[in-house]
């Protein structure tokens, strides 16, 4: 099945699925779990409870975002490739940092359930036909395909991943 067009997806997520040039889902997740892994060991206990200004995340609660984001995005996708015709709510993303309290996590354990949530997206995603992958709903009251959530889920970490790099100074 061909990427994702312009028209599969709301004008938003054009920041994510740009940052995914494969075009095959199932190699672009392959390759992001490989490049998960290779980003993950890059971010040291050092780091963790940095922010890069006042107000901004740190980077646990950068990595718990991208957790939390990945589980809503494969949530969405399931229930559009179930037959899911409600739209599905959207999430105030600050919101959800703030509530979500790291700071009795450690930055290994956070990791790690990245990790296994990237795992858990890719098995989704590997049981998807091209017939469902072509499946859209409606998330957040705009149309959307389960492939093109797939390549979101891949380009929001790979957003992180350069924000991390240039705002926190991890992989540098």
């Amino acid at each position: 099945m061909p990427r994702p067009q312009p028209a599969d997806y709301p004008p938003f997520y054009e920041t994510y699925i740009s940052r995914v040039p494969e075009e095959d889902i199932q190699q672009a997740f392959t390759n992001s779990l490989h490049q998960l892994r290779q980003d993950l060991s890059l971010i040291g206990s050092e780091k963790a409870d940095y922010a890069y200004a006042p107000g901004k995340w740190t980077v646990k609660q950068l990595l718990q975002h991208a957790i939390d984001t990945e589980r809503i995005f494969a949530y969405r996708a399931l229930c559009i490739a179930r037959g899911e015709k409600q739209s599905l709510p959207g999430f105030d993303e600050n919101a959800y940092a703030a509530a979500a309290d790291v700071s009795r996590k450690h930055i290994k354990d956070i990791k790690e359930e990245f990790l296994t949530v990237r795992l858990a997206s890719m098995q989704l995603f590997q049981g998807m036909t091209d017939d469902v992958l072509g499946i859209s709903g409606i998330s957040n009251q705009k149309f959307i395909t389960v492939q093109s959530i797939g390549y979101a889920i891949i380009g929001h970490w790979r957003h992180h991943a350069g924000i991390l790099q240039l705002k926190y100074g991890v992989g540098k």
